[in-house]
């Protein structure tokens, strides 16, 4: 019996930590799918360990017991509310300054009416459409919903919104079926024999086809194509999603780059533009940040002249974005992810590279960035130069990140003006 208390009080206090933890992370994006109903579970988990608190616990156990349950009623309450007030204020944000910080924001939806006032107020620059938004659905039903925010705009005299997905072929191929499958781009390398000039056809063929379809339901921005190098190596085991060789194109940077380009080219022939990601490149990183921090070992030295190589060749011969990756690269900024690093935006890609073109984050609500910080990564990025924001797969955490942007904004902690015009043309550039 004196076991069983034992492992019965032990099991106690631990699911008490896990509910405090709970609490604490209220409404992270691991949870999304239980957005709807987890405020009032966890309550009705913590009422219940209230109630075995009270009946159970002895001596000072009880009073502890029971003062850890009730704090983590009231932290996820605060939680709550402060989210609900932060979704407040930014709907009523109105004005020059709240639509030059929104202009860096792209997001995901579910309903596309949840967008229609943050689109006619200009809160917002840009939109993410993905699986959820193709679902049992019509081209011609998407296409309306997109051309009905696009009208808001015109109505409001407000420039057109971004529209951006992430269609690279192969498993990732977020509008499919309303767009045609293509597998990956890797698969052109198939051929062995293919010569070079042919090669560089069926690449521009293959973005031209894929542009054209991604045009005729409004999108003007893919996040493709990955320019990673393959590795050759096995998935780490806790890679769930990132899993770069099923994505990259070849591990030789001059392959990459061509077909890249020719790729590139052929959806903006469509009048789509196309992202190079995830730049610092992905090749030596074994982690996957959408749930956990990442560091990338490789010497800048040997990434200069390997990985950055398809980068800055696509780059400078086409209109395409370059994405960042939520990756800390520690030898030129231990303390930042390369998506929100100052250090490595201004010195290296704009100031060494030279690149003017657009910059856009990897998804904010991934683990490697949101876990340092929604608030935090939102600024930083901001001030580093970066043009868009992605805020993708839970997109309730804009309205979190656009509060915060505002604060600085109107705190002078973060200064939109001296970059804006400069960010505001490439902006301009990509609708």
């Amino acid at each position: 019996m004196k076991l069983l208390r034992v492992i019965a009080g032990t099991s106690g206090w631990l699911a008490l930590a896990v509910l405090w933890f709970w609490a604490w992370h209220l409404k992270d994006p691991h949870l999304r799918f239980m957005r709807a109903w987890e405020l009032p579970l966890l309550l009705a988990l913590l009422l219940a360990s209230i109630a075995i608190a009270w009946r159970f616990a002895q001596g000072r156990l009880r009073p502890v017991a029971l003062g850890l349950a009730i704090a983590a009623v009231l932290t996820a309450l605060c939680n709550e509310a402060m989210s609900r007030q932060h979704r407040a204020e930014v709907n009523a944000m109105e004005g020059p300054l709240a639509q030059a910080v929104g202009a860096h924001f792209i997001v995901g939806y579910d309903d596309a009416k949840e967008l229609r006032e943050l689109a006619r107020k200009g809160l917002i620059g840009g939109i993410f459409v993905t699986g959820r938004n193709v679902r049992g659905r019509t081209a011609e039903e998407l296409r309306d919903e997109i051309s009905g925010l696009q009208a808001l705009r015109r109505s409001a005299g407000l420039p057109p919104l971004i529209v951006a997905t992430d269609q690279e072929g192969g498993a990732v191929s977020r509008l499919s079926p309303l767009v045609e499958r293509q597998p990956v781009l890797a698969s052109l390398l198939d051929d062995a024999d293919l010569p070079d000039d042919e090669l560089t056809q069926r690449a521009h063929a293959y973005g031209a086809q894929q542009g054209r379809a991604l045009a005729a339901l409004g999108i003007t921005l893919n996040f493709s194509p990955v320019v990673d190098l393959r590795t050759g190596r096995a998935p780490d085991r806790w890679d769930f999603h990132t899993r770069i060789d099923e994505r990259a194109i070849s591990a030789d940077p001059a392959v990459t780059a061509q077909v890249a380009l020719a790729y590139e080219l052929g959806l903006e022939s469509a009048g789509v533009r196309g992202t190079l990601k995830h730049f610092p490149g992905l090749a030596g990183v074994t982690g996957d940040t959408h749930h956990f921090a990442a560091e990338l070992h490789t010497p800048v030295a040997r990434l200069a002249e390997h990985d950055w190589k398809p980068f800055q060749d696509v780059s400078k011969h086409s209109d395409a974005a370059i994405m960042l990756g939520h990756v800390i690269l520690a030898e030129l900024d231990a303390a930042y992810p390369v998506s929100f690093s100052r250090k490595i935006v201004q010195r290296v890609i704009r100031g060494e590279w030279g690149y003017q073109g657009l910059l856009v984050t990897d998804d904010l609500t991934m683990g490697a960035a949101y876990n340092r910080g929604l608030c935090d990564a939102t600024v930083r990025a901001l001030d580093a130069g970066v043009d868009l924001l992605l805020i993708a797969f839970d997109h309730d955490k804009y309205f979190d990140a656009m509060h915060c942007a505002q604060r600085a904004a109107l705190q002078g902690t973060l200064e939109l003006r001296t970059p804006e015009r400069g960010s505001a043309r490439r902006l301009q550039s990509f609708r």
